[in-house]
């Protein structure tokens, strides 16, 4: 390696060609460095540096370090980066490379003195680059004289700022950032000095500044900076106006960049280190940089803002937060909440997670909180209420912070808060009402702000939920009389007192905060609560007792306390329901735990049925009163009375009625306990009590529902203007509905009724207008006016006719619409009871609802809502009933029931028109045969015993033969009759899926079944009904059950029938110009095939004389037809009758052959007139008559004679056909080329013809025949001395006898 001390100055190659010389892999890697592909660059960089390592060849790296010089100063952009860093690493690996010399052969390769103008720009980036690379290598720092060198060409490069602009700066900034202190002082120090002293010129050199000052401290001290640049410090009162032009420069060069500028933070940084930050805060920032309204500078400022987070103290931060930028800030926030304008307030927020993320202070933590929770605009702070950065608040801070929100709830301090108002605001606010405006608004975040800190991930106490949660109930239907220290939310009073609307949203909030409750995972780090999350309940605590539980003890206590009183006060018989709701819910929770599932719903329902007796207490008092006779009858222990038609219902059917109920109403929390309700009492559900909720999705009783609709109704109206986060609405359908009554408004408006017609002829009679238009006399005033006054009375009371019948057709539309959106939750119900009581008997009695729902909403209308309704109701019935693996097993005292039911499911899916329909009751029939397959019934029925051999072949052979319950010969006429009835009726819903599925899930059914497809072969009503039973007998003789029902001697018997059955099919085949025709004869064939197969593996007792015999005569061209598929398939099948398919001959043409060398001989280059006539001479000469057009295409149909064509051409087995394109090529390779017949084509002056032929050249090239330009080369190249000394009457003569052998030629 000695020799690569010399490499410096541009020292070249010794021997490139033996470089060269070795291979491209090599010189690949340098194409791959250069591509644009940056994972492509990093492999080659890889993949040279290991070439290199294990080659260690010298002049393959003296070469490596010429090349990747040259690419520095690449034209492409995507090269620079690529050749750099491939310099770089290759520096960094080979340590014994000299640095100073790589340096001087880049400042010789892209001297910028002697390059050409236009590769200035080149050139520049070049030593840009090569910089970069010294710099990447981490070598630069260790020779003192290449780091003096680099740092002088970044500053010579610094001066070409139309090409690289501010990267040499940049990159001498991050070189001065990297170096010891030594080298700096006693090497750089000197170069960089005029650099320093020109500090405030632009942001680049003040940059510099910075960065030393901060890396520096030792060399740069106050007294060499006053050397510098005149002063001590950078950042005083005589700096500032020059610091606020460079930082504005700053802001608006890296505006794109949408960061903060380095410079910016560096200099925040320095400031604080001379302890000058509120001198560059408040006359820099707020002074200087807001004082012009620009966005970039704007932007700035809230980056430095956030940034400046984790550097200040508490008194610093204090000051920011409550500064102009602060201000700023809100002003932007609210003014950007149109969708197409920047929002800052996300990266806003970044900013504060990662400071209380980072930050250990609490204090610190606090103040930051508090400070942006008081940047308000009226009385609204503009910090998001449900912002996440709350989890990384610790425990103290995050108490600390609640306790300040309720305090502020309560005596709101608009001193401490940086309020504001917009411009908008200002013009439209009023005086009077401003201060209650600004309370209620901070009131309204304070109450979302606490309930969004229960439903964060952040680490909380249970008292601290707790606290919330009595804080925002009590606010919500409570006031105090007088402070008291027993209740500690009655402890201060509201310095404003709340009002109706400040109660109801807090009431809204409440309710919200209720359902995270209820859903809410187990607190606390104990064993128990620990146990209690591994089981996955939600809603308690640690102790097991409900959340909702300790809150209705609190409102308990309330209620008894004299220092408080309800916003809405109970009436007496309001307030022994809640007595009594209290002594049931201590009684149940007395109760044994063996029905704990029953207690915990019932336990559940009155204490949600409890808190909202505040929110709606005449609404919900029916309700619980229900309820609570309900528990009383759920939990007596007096024995059960029989029952009769005439008691009273249960109280599961209770139950039910108020679940019902309750999923009318719009509150996401009630309809969510209500389904956790159901769930729970499932297994106490009886029939009437199912039949309740089957009524509902009854499409025929629609009446039934209206009570539920109207309790929806009434809620909704109430709540239309509340806030409430656990609310869900229909707007889609209901929007859906607008536009469908728009359209119907308008043809109302354009019908006139007759008797409002009649009733204005009247008016007009009585107002004698009507004569005086005959009398052309005119009426006097008073007439007019009386007149007038009676035509506008009788056109309001059109108006308010026309009016009451929109409102009528839109009060149908919606309550259509809440109907069906009550059924669609009311699913939810079947669901659950489907899923958990799969093996209830009960589930029989949904089946038949389910399809009615299913074939109604087949039938109507398919708007949105009508789809989702069957969507849900088919997904619940395919997947929850029918593909459920558990299922009833005691169904033996339902045999009968059943049957009756397979088969009127069966003819039911006889009966319609409409095959998906018909699907679902055929799968409902196969749910019930797979219920009573698998049961056992009491009455012992032996199986028939398998055959000695069979016995053991497949393990589940005593499964597969037993019947369970099943009357195999009644549900064998049931769906014997449905199978003739799809293989005999023209127009059946049934399909073949439905029988292959009925056979493969249960192929006990395929012996009864079997004769019927046998026979259907040759008696379908059409082809495809005669091909569908081929189908259908091919499938079940695939079954490897099917043998196990059968003997040998019936396998045989079948397998002979079958064979008998097809051929009669197969001798009725005419030609197959029909498509259900071929499908047919397909089918048949694809049976046989598999029939032969068996009998030949087998060895069964056939003959197959009769088969064989149908099958050759099907092998004539008019049998079965030009069809390559059934072509194949005959042959399948003939190929167990010892027949091939037979190779069709290449007829090869010898002459041709023979000819070949002669007209190899010549060779030149001939034009394409030329061309065609030499290649048509030459068929003659060699007596081939030309048959097929250029290419081996046919000849056009117009140039053949009519009634010339065989069934051969069509067949394509002539010598121009597709099937012969080899041959054709044979005679182009003997230089005799085809060409197209007729006169035009000889005499070649038809411009059509030759427009044809042109065609197909074209075509031809199009499909990528290669070969065949290839192979015409040689026909083609005769010289012009060849043709010449052709005879004129040869050229005739070969006219005459080509006209002569065209029809016998295409006739052969």
């Amino acid at each position: 390696m000695a020799e690569l001390e010399g490499l410096g100055g541009g020292a070249l190659v010794t021997d490139p060609r033996g470089v060269l010389r070795q291979g491209r892999a090599f010189l690949d890697f340098f194409w791959d460095i250069a591509k644009p592909e940056q994972e492509v660059r990093l492999a080659a960089t890889e993949n040279l540096l290991r070439h290199l390592r294990e080659g260690k060849k010298d002049d393959e790296l003296k070469y490596t370090l010429k090349r990747l010089v040259e690419g520095l100063g690449a034209t492409r952009e995507a090269a620079r980066p690529g050749f750099s860093l491939a310099l770089a690493q290759v520096l960094q690996t080979f340590e014994e490379i000299p640095i100073c010399s790589v340096l001087e052969q880049i400042k010789e390769k892209h001297n910028l003195e002697k390059v050409k103008k236009k590769l200035v720009r080149n050139a520049a980036f070049g030593n840009f680059f090569g910089v970069m690379a010294l710099f990447q290598s981490g070598r630069l720092v260790k020779d003192q004289q290449a780091l003096l060198g680099s740092i002088q060409l970044l500053q010579q490069l610094a001066n070409h700022q139309a090409h690289l602009r501010d990267l040499p700066r940049k990159t001498l900034i991050d070189i001065v950032s990297e170096i010891p202190e030594s080298v700096f002082e006693e090497i750089l120090f000197g170069i960089l000095q005029s650099d320093l002293a020109s500090a405030f010129t632009s942001p680049e050199n003040l940059h510099l500044l910075l960065v030393g000052i901060q890396k520096f401290p030792s060399v740069l001290k106050p007294k060499k900076l006053k050397k510098l640049f005149g002063s001590p410090t950078v950042v005083n009162e005589e700096n500032i106006p020059r610091l606020v032009e460079l930082l504005q420069s700053a802001a608006k060069s890296e505006k794109k960049d949408k960061k903060l500028p380095s410079v910016v933070f560096d200099l925040l940084q320095v400031s604080l280190k001379e302890n000058a930050f509120e001198l560059f805060w408040e006359e820099g920032v707020e002074n200087g940089l807001l004082k012009e309204k620009s966005g970039p500078l704007s932007y700035m400022c809230y980056r430095l803002l956030g940034s400046a987070l984790p550097l200040l103290s508490l008194d610093q931060l204090q000051m920011v937060l409550k500064g102009k930028v602060m201000q700023r800030y809100g002003e932007h926030v609210v003014t950007t909440q149109l969708p197409d304008r920047f929002k800052f307030a996300p990266e806003m927020e970044g900013y504060i997670e990662e400071f209380l993320s980072s930050c250990d202070d609490s204090e610190r933590q606090l103040a930051v909180m508090i400070g942006f929770s008081t940047l308000t605009n009226q009385g609204n702070p503009v910090f998001s209420s449900s912002s996440r950065v709350v989890r990384h608040l610790q425990p103290v801070v995050l108490q600390k912070y609640v306790d300040w929100l309720k305090d502020m709830f309560l005596r709101p301090n608009f001193d401490c808060c940086l309020d504001f108002s917009s411009n908008r605001q200002k013009q439209n606010q009023e005086n009077a009402n401003i201060a209650q405006h600004k309370i209620a608004r901070l009131r309204k975040w304070i109450i979302h702000r606490l309930a969004n800190i229960i439903e964060s991930t952040v680490k909380k106490e249970e008292s601290l939920v707790m606290d919330i949660s009595r804080f925002c109930f009590f606010h919500a239907f409570f006031e105090a009389k007088k402070k008291t220290s027993q209740i500690n939310e009655a402890n201060v009073l509201p310095a404003e007192p709340l009002d109706e609307q400040a109660h109801l949203v807090a009431e809204n909030y409440f309710f919200g905060l209720l359902q995270t409750l209820n859903t809410m995972t187990v607190l606390g780090d104990t064993a128990k609560a620990a146990a209690l999350r591994e089981k996955h309940i939600h809603g308690v605590t640690a102790d097991g007792k409900l959340w909702i539980f300790l809150l209705v003890e609190y409102a308990n206590k309330l209620l008894s306390s004299e220092h408080v009183k309800a916003v809405k006060p109970f009436t007496k018989e309001q307030r022994d329901a809640w007595e009594r709701t209290l002594q049931s819910v201590k009684k149940l929770q007395k109760e044994n735990k063996s029905d704990s599932a029953k207690v915990v719903a019932f336990q559940q329902l009155l204490l949600l049925m409890a808190i909202h007796v505040f929110k709606n207490q005449s609404e919900t008092m029916d309700v619980l009163s229900d309820l609570l006779n309900c528990t009383e009858r759920a939990f007596s222990k007096e024995p059960k009375k029989k029952k009769t038609d005439n008691t009273e219902p249960g109280w599961v059917e209770v139950m039910v009625e108020i679940l019902l109920s309750l999923l009318a109403q719009p509150s996401l929390l009630i309809r969510r306990i209500s389904k956790s309700v159901f769930v729970r009492i499932c297994p106490n559900l009886t029939k009437r009590g199912l039949q309740l909720i089957l009524d509902v999705l009854d499409p025929y009783q629609e009446q039934n529902e209206e009570s539920a609709v109207v309790v929806m109704e009434e809620s909704d109206k109430k709540i239309k203007s509340a806030q409430d986060t656990d609310e869900e609405g229909n707007e889609d359908s209901s929007d859906e509905g607008d536009s469908q009554s728009d359209s119907g408004d308008e043809e109302t408006n354009e019908e006139v009724d007759d008797d409002f017609r009649s009733q204005l002829m009247n008016v007009l009679q009585a107002g004698n207008a009507l004569a005086a238009d005959e009398s052309d006399e005119e009426l006097d005033d008073e007439a007019m006016m009386a007149l007038d006054k009676n035509i506008s009375a009788l056109f309001a009371e059109q108006q308010k006719r026309v009016q009451a019948k929109k409102d009528e057709k839109d009060r149908i539309r919606k309550e259509k619409i809440l109907r069906r959106d009550f059924k669609i939750k009311v699913l939810d119900l079947i669901e659950a009871f489907l899923t958990k009581q799969s093996e209830n008997p009960l589930v029989f009695d949904i089946i038949e609802p389910l399809l009615r729902v299913i074939e109604q909403c087949m039938s109507t209308d398919s708007d949105k809502q009508e789809v989702d309704f069957l969507k849900k109701t088919a997904n619940i019935f395919r997947n929850s009933l029918c593909r459920m693996k558990q299922y009833c097993k005691r169904v033996d005292a339902l045999q009968e029931d059943l049957h009756a039911f397979v088969e009127r499911l069966v003819k039911k899916a006889c009966k319609h028109t409409d095959s998906s329909v018909a699907l679902y009751y055929f799968s409902a029939s196969l749910y019930l045969l797979k219920v009573l397959k698998g049961n056992t019934s009491d009455k012992s029925s032996t199986p028939t015993p398998l055959p000695e051999k069979q016995n053991n072949s497949i393990p589940q052979a005593s499964q597969l033969l037993s019947t369970g319950c099943l009357d195999m010969e009644r549900v064998t006429a049931v769906y014997q009759q449905a199978l003739t009835q799809f293989l005999t009726k023209r127009n059946s819903a049934l399909t073949s899926s439905m029988f292959h599925d009925l056979f493969t899930r249960f192929p006990i059914m395929c012996k009864p079944l079997v004769d019927t497809l046998v026979k259907s072969i040759t008696a379908g009503a059409r082809q495809h009904q005669q091909a569908q039973a081929c189908l259908l007998l091919r499938n079940v003789l695939l079954l490897r059950e099917l043998k196990l029902f059968m003997t040998e001697e019936e396998w045989e018997e079948l397998i002979r029938e079958s064979i008998s059955q097809v051929t009669k099919g197969l001798k009725m085949v005419g030609k197959c110009i029909v498509k259900a025709e071929k499908e047919k004869v397909a089918k048949s064939f694809e049976l046989l095939n598999f029939l032969l197969k068996t009998v030949t593996e087998e060895h069964l007792h056939v003959k197959l004389t009769e088969v064989e015999k149908v099958l050759l005569g099907l092998n004539q061209p008019e049998g079965i037809g030009n069809s390559a598929r059934l072509d194949s398939l005959y042959w399948n099948v003939m190929r167990w009758l010892n027949y091939t398919k037979p190779k069709k001959e290449k007829t090869a043409n010898k002459p041709k052959q023979e000819a070949e060398p002669l007209k190899r001989k010549k060779k030149g280059f001939l034009p394409e007139t030329k061309k065609r006539k030499n290649r048509k001479k030459g068929i003659q000469e060699n007596g081939v008559a030309p048959a097929a057009g250029e290419g081996g295409e046919p000849a056009a149909p117009e140039e053949q004679p009519l009634g010339a064509e065989t069934p051969k051409q069509k067949k394509g087995l002539v010598l121009g056909g597709s099937k012969h394109k080899n041959q054709n090529r044979g005679v182009r390779e003997n230089g005799v080329a085809t060409a197209g017949s007729g006169e035009a084509a000889v005499n070649g002056g038809d411009a059509v013809a030759h427009k044809k032929k042109k065609k197909k050249n074209m075509n031809r090239k199009r499909k990528g025949d290669g070969s065949n330009e290839a192979e015409q080369v040689p026909a083609a190249k005769k010289t012009k001395e060849s043709v010449s000394q052709e005879p004129q009457q040869k050229q005739s003569k070969a006219k005459k006898k080509k006209k002569e052998k065209k029809a016998p030629v295409l006739q052969d």
